[in-house]
């Protein structure tokens, strides 16, 4: 949101007042309090009139810095802010010197300057990371608009912001005016599924905003050298969050709002759906699994869209008998071929289902001032909104889905919660509607995904969640939402999992093939190349079916070769997951997070890490040509073999069989020995896989188990020729090494290999 025009002049009827002097500060054993004043005060009538601003400095865990500036402090309710499970009260230093104020939390600092010349000034060490300068903070009264707080945050030549949520919009955010608001816009505008108040720069911290409502950032627009991020009302809040890498500010922030639970392993195979309006009932969907067996295509999971229930009447939880005569005898039956199942779910009851009534009689519904039933036309006719903040509503919606598990579901597509209504409704709780848009969603796969840990074991639960606000990572999976069938609408999908995952999010999904309208040949090909090459693998479309014989033979070829490719790597990945569980970088990660230090990577948007060890270039042409850039080492082509030095773009042409798929140098890559199933016993069979490891270096391995947890540790060093293993935690059987293709000896359950191949 825009306040002034251009440099000198303010937006025609707003008046703002800026922190001009930082008039006096209190020092408290864990706080500042800054008496911000918005003139210079020269005498004491200068005191008689406002407006002032109080600015409280503190730290919720070490290396990070909050700042909280109100004018009035007690004419609005508290406000909603970002769930922060890990906020404490480390200790902090505090300095109070003549020319300035400091707190310093770890390896972070700010410094408040004393006198006329208002300022806070962050640092990591002696190194300024960014300041709120002359005319940052700011309260801005607008007639007819409202009142609102800001602070403007500068950025150095150079510096370039990311994140902000599940972002399609170009990469790198400077330049935008990015709202914080969620919601169902699809993948193909400036609108977000997943809004996330923060903000990842190259220069290494990160800032988040603090605020649950709406906040307006102009990133680099409003202002060329800062990010502005505002809010309605009498208060603003956020925090500094110190790196200085990119892994280490995710880090913190996960620390700070919650990291994410570990999705089973089964979840990380593929899924296939019946498609959104598509004509499907019990013998479509028997057919398609047959058919995928028959043409040896593995499946793990299939999910039923929204036409499992009876139209008119989502959600009423109860299966269309119409198409689905016998659901408890189909469970069975498809539990019986090894597959788990998803069924679609809303957190809307339509007017037609059987359970309007008893929600509004409960008061279980989201309701309008009047006490009546807020209803709208706008999905489902006449629909009403759950109250997740009614734990009786909670409850009974639990309880429906209570059902559905018993009958053997297995977990849930937590489809819509973005048009959540933020004006005249009411809250059970009393909850300001504005501050519960986005909460909403975070509630809503909340409810869900705790009831499935409570049902399956915490283990088992995984959820499938288009929408989300800031921590909801603590409940994977999220998938991209509503995205075109062509490769513009594939390259914009990447660009918002890679905003998303800047923001802490550890795994997310997209349609393969995409949602809306029907893919040529190539795209569909490319994408199942680039979806199984992601943390998690969705075919699924709107109104055309997704399986690939009903493209083309070949398409069946290149979903064989890639699910059979993502099988073996899951000693891999899986370790990769947990790991993502553990320290909050996200399995699939921006080049810029992996090689902070090259700058080719800081605006590389359409190719990125899976893990720590694999670089992916999906392509996006249909002649399958593709430009990518590789760091500086020699990297190896996993699917054929061949080296390529790094620190050099490459211009490259791919069948559909291959694509750029590099490893970094100096890699162990554990290889597993199933490819018809993600879940099985990684350590046994598995190939310890050794590239470009270079003479005299060592490097480290770890091989999951897939029940979620690490089944073994180990190294691999390198003298001449001469490479030698050692399995140092856990156990290993029936393994081997393999160099430039050449394996060595399996060891049955030896600790230790040295091997000259």
């Amino acid at each position: 949101m825009k306040f002034t025009d251009g440099q000198w002049l303010l937006q025609p009827g707003a008046t703002a007042h800026y922190a001009a002097q930082a008039y006096a500060i209190e020092v408290h054993e864990d706080r500042l309090v800054v008496l911000a004043t918005t003139r210079p005060i020269k005498h004491r009538g200068d005191t008689l009139q406002g407006p002032t601003l109080t600015v409280t400095l503190s730290s919720p865990m070490p290396g990070v810095i909050r700042v909280r500036a109100e004018h009035f402090t007690a004419s609005q309710p508290p406000r909603l802010g970002v769930p922060m499970p890990g906020e404490g009260r480390p200790p902090v230093l505090i300095e109070d010197g003549e020319a300035c104020a400091t707190l310093t939390s770890g390896g972070l600092s700010v410094e408040v300057r004393k006198g006329d010349n208002w300022g806070l000034v962050f640092r990591e060490g002696d190194r300024v990371l960014t300041r709120s300068d002359w005319r940052g903070l700011g309260y801005v009264q607008w007639p007819g608009k409202g009142n609102f707080m800001h602070d403007q945050l500068t950025l150095a030549v150079g510096e370039y912001v990311y994140g902000l949520g599940e972002r399609f919009t170009p990469w790198v955010k400077n330049g935008q005016v990015v709202e914080n608001s969620n919601r169902d816009g699809g993948t193909a505008c400036e609108q977000a599924y997943k809004s996330v108040p923060f903000y990842l720069t190259s220069r290494g911290y990160g800032v988040l905003v603090n605020e649950a409502g709406p906040v307006s950032f102009e990133v680099a627009s409003e202002k060329t050298t800062r990010v502005q991020f505002s809010r309605e009302g009498e208060s603003l809040d956020y925090l500094v969050i110190q790196g200085p890498t990119p892994k280490q500010v995710v880090q913190r922030l996960t620390a700070l709002t919650g990291r994410a639970a570990l999705p089973p392993a089964w979840t990380f195979g593929l899924w296939l759906t019946t498609s959104f309006t598509t004509q499907y009932d019990e013998a479509t969907a028997t057919h398609f699994i047959d058919e995928m067996k028959r043409r040896n295509l593995p499946l793990a999971v299939f999910h039923f869209d929204c036409f499992w229930m009876r139209e008119f009447q989502w959600c009423d939880f109860e299966w269309d008998r119409r198409a689905f005569p016998d659901p408890e005898g189909m469970l069975q039956r498809l539990h019986a071929r090894g597959l788990k199942i998803s069924l679609w779910i809303n957190p809307y009851i339509a007017q037609k289902s059987p359970l309007f009534a008893e929600g509004a009689a409960q008061g279980y519904f989201l309701k309008r001032p009047n006490g009546l039933v807020w209803q709208t036309d706008l999905w489902q006719p006449g629909m009403a909104i759950v109250d997740f903040t009614n734990p009786a509503a909670t409850a009974w919606y639990q309880g429906h889905l209570r059902r559905l598990l018993a009958m053997g579901v297995d977990c849930f597509k937590t489809d819509f919660g973005e048009r959540i209504p933020d004006q005249d409704v009411v809250y059970h709780d009393g909850s300001d509607p504005v501050e519960m848009h986005n909460l909403y969603a975070l509630r809503y796969n909340e409810a869900v995904y705790q009831l499935l840990a409570e049902v399956r074991g915490p283990d088992e639960a995984v959820v499938f969640a288009r929408s989300t606000y800031a921590s909801g990572q603590r409940y994977p999976v999220h998938w991209g939402g509503d995205c075109w069938s062509n490769f513009e609408s594939m390259a914009e999908s990447l660009r918002g999992g890679l905003s998303l995952t800047s923001c802490g999010f550890a795994f997310w999904s997209h349609d393969i093939g995409g949602f809306e309208g029907n893919p040529p040949p190539a795209v569909y090909k490319r994408w199942l190349q680039f979806g199984m090459l992601s943390s998690h693998s969705r075919l699924h479309g709107s109104s055309f079916y997704r399986v690939p014989w009903l493209v083309d033979e070949e398409s069946c070829d290149v979903l064989q070769a890639f699910t059979h490719l993502k099988h073996r790597l899951m000693p891999y990945l899986y370790a990769q997951a947990i790991a993502a569980t553990q320290s909050g970088v996200p399995v699939m990660r921006s080049m810029v997070m992996e090689y902070p230090h090259d700058p080719a990577c800081a605006t590389l948007d359409r190719q990125y890490h899976l893990g720590d060890a694999l670089l992916v270039a999906p392509v996006f042409t249909e002649s399958g040509e593709v430009d990518f850039y590789l760091p500086e080492g020699t990297w190896t082509h996993l699917l054929s073999g061949q080296t390529q030095a790094g620190g050099r773009w490459y211009h490259e042409h791919h069948d559909f069989l291959s694509l750029p798929l590099y490893v970094a140098p100096n890699t162990v890559l554990p290889w597993g020995s199933e490819t018809e199933r993600p879940d099985y016993d990684y350590a046994r069979g598995v190939t310890l896989r050794v590239f470009a490891l270079a003479d005299g270096a060592t490097a480290s391995f770890a091989v999951a188990s897939p029940q979620g947890h690490i089944a073994a540790r180990g190294t691999v060093s390198r003298q001449g020729q001469r490479y030698t293993a050692t399995v140092a935690e856990g156990a290993l059987q029936d393994w081997c090494l393999e160099v430039d293709g050449q394996r060595s000896p399996v060891q049955a359950n030896a600790a230790s290999l040295t091997w000259n191949p």
